[in-house]
């Protein structure tokens, strides 16, 4: 066990104290059978060890300690981009043993919080109340009164209300089974109080280990001022330890999301049938249908109407917009009252101007169209630039590859481009160009006349079409 100084400063001024948070994350999760650590597993699109860390972020921390254990190095890879600190566990002895190995890491005076890695939904608001509490040279200890308390610790108080103690459900009696207020393991203290009572945990218990709730009896002991705080809401401390609870936080995580997209003016066909992977930012009058998802940084402006079955990722949609049903949309920007789908996609790079019409089976992108164009059936338009009231026939394409390199194409102001077109970039079609039906470009088209490649059509007469033989 790590070895830590066994010194508590007297009532130490924390005024503006350090503020360390410790995020215990060494679990090995063997209920989700899965090679994937645990605190990997996502919610919402991002592992849930990546809420809690965002969660803590909020608070503007000094610090930030990890402590990992199996897969500990995928875990840590994960994470490599972030400023964390990180403590192996090995082996894992409980809890008090997991937080002991954060010790020597954190400043020695200041407050220390500790989060779960399993327990995604913690929100900010509620973690600043307890470190607040814990700033007043108190132990703040996260509680709920809930309907089923099995298999959690209790919080046994005294007849005057006082908490005096938490016993794990393993080493509970009867009667104290019958307590409906349990340990969240969420808390925060003065750090100094941590490192005198971290090395002295003994583990003569049911499970032979180091539980960090027996600090909250030394504290009553020596006289500190502990204080409670009830959570708001219990999903914020709901654990996951199998894929059957993962999926049921993935609910309550996107029924609340939908709640306050519904507080702020959307529509929602069926508030169960909406998933919100990122942020999603609305204005006035949105309305989405169901089994839609959102990913990323999404922005939809005033009257966008979303249709079923859409997936939408880092895009902006212009007001008065509407996204019809099965389209996906990546890293795209879309103006305002534009058309986009049945069936459409749009792929990154894409900026499309106000009224722009995207239709069923087309394909844009890294390309720019202009306000008023349409591409209504079939086609692709890639690495294009596309100006103002150009209309895209049917199956037209941008040869836009050569088998090496990708080539650009500029589609000029009023064009029209016929069906079955394919326009083999580099190009460029002029200013008011036609394009007949059929035309394979190779070369510039001019501004303002018709490009075709000469065709002939023949008849056989007394021709028999071919019939089945019997």
């Amino acid at each position: 066990m790590t070895s830590v100084p066994n010194t508590l400063a007297p009532f130490q001024d924390l005024t503006k104290p350090n503020l360390s948070v410790v995020v215990l994350a060494a679990g090995q999760g063997k209920r989700m059978k899965s090679a994937l650590p645990k605190v990997l597993h996502p919610i919402a699109g991002k592992a849930m060890l990546a809420h809690v860390v965002d969660a803590a972020n909020q608070l503007s921390p000094d610090q930030v300690c990890v402590i990992y254990g199996h897969g500990g190095e995928v875990v840590r890879a994960a994470f490599a981009d972030q400023s964390l600190l990180w403590a192996k566990q090995e082996p894992q002895l409980g809890t008090g043993h997991a937080v002991l190995q954060a010790i020597p890491q954190l400043a020695p005076h200041g407050v220390t919080l500790v989060l779960y890695g399993d327990v995604p939904l913690i929100r900010a608001a509620t973690l600043a109340k307890l470190v607040a509490i814990a700033k007043q040279n108190t132990l703040a200890w996260l509680t709920m009164r809930v309907k089923d308390p099995k298999g959690l610790g209790r919080i046994l108080r005294d007849e005057g209300g006082k908490v005096t103690a938490i016993v794990e459900d393993k080493d509970a009696t009867n009667e104290q089974r019958q307590i409906d207020e349990i340990n969240t393991g969420f808390l925060a203290c003065p750090t100094a109080w941590l490192a005198k009572w971290l090395p002295v945990l003994s583990n003569r218990n049911a499970q032979a280990e180091y539980y960090l709730t027996d600090i909250l009896a030394l504290a009553v002991a020596e006289g500190r001022k502990v204080e409670t705080l009830s959570a708001d809401t219990e999903f914020e401390i709901i654990g996951v330890n199998s894929k059957d609870q993962l999926a049921q936080l993935e609910r309550v995580y996107q029924l609340e999301n939908a709640r306050q997209l519904m507080v702020q003016g959307v529509s929602l066909i069926d508030p169960a049938r909406i998933d919100v992977r990122g942020t999603l930012t609305v204005g006035e009058d949105v309305s989405i249908d169901v089994n839609c998802i959102f990913e990323g940084q999404i922005h939809l402006a005033a009257n966008v109407k979303i249709g079923a079955n859409c997936i939408l990722q880092n895009c902006i949609v212009g007001s008065g917009t509407e996204i019809l049903p099965f389209t996906h949309i990546d890293s795209a920007t879309i103006g305002c009252n534009a058309r986009i789908g049945p069936y459409a996609r749009l792929r990154p790079g894409t900026t499309l101007a106000d009224e722009v019409h995207i239709g069923n089976f087309v394909e844009v992108k890294a390309s720019v169209v202009g306000a008023g164009s349409k591409a209504n059936h079939l086609s692709y338009v890639g690495d294009a630039s596309v100006g103002k009231n150009v209309n895209i026939g049917a199956g037209t394409i941008t040869c836009n590859y050569d088998g090496a390199n990708k080539h650009r194409t500029v589609i000029e102001d009023n064009v029209h481009i016929g069906s079955d077109v394919q326009l083999i970039a580099p190009v460029t079609v002029g200013k008011g160009a036609t394009i007949a039906a059929g035309t394979t470009v190779w070369k510039d088209a001019s501004p303002g006349e018709l490009t075709m490649n000469q065709k002939s059509q023949t008849t056989l007469p007394n021709w028999t079409r071919p019939s089945k033989k019997k």
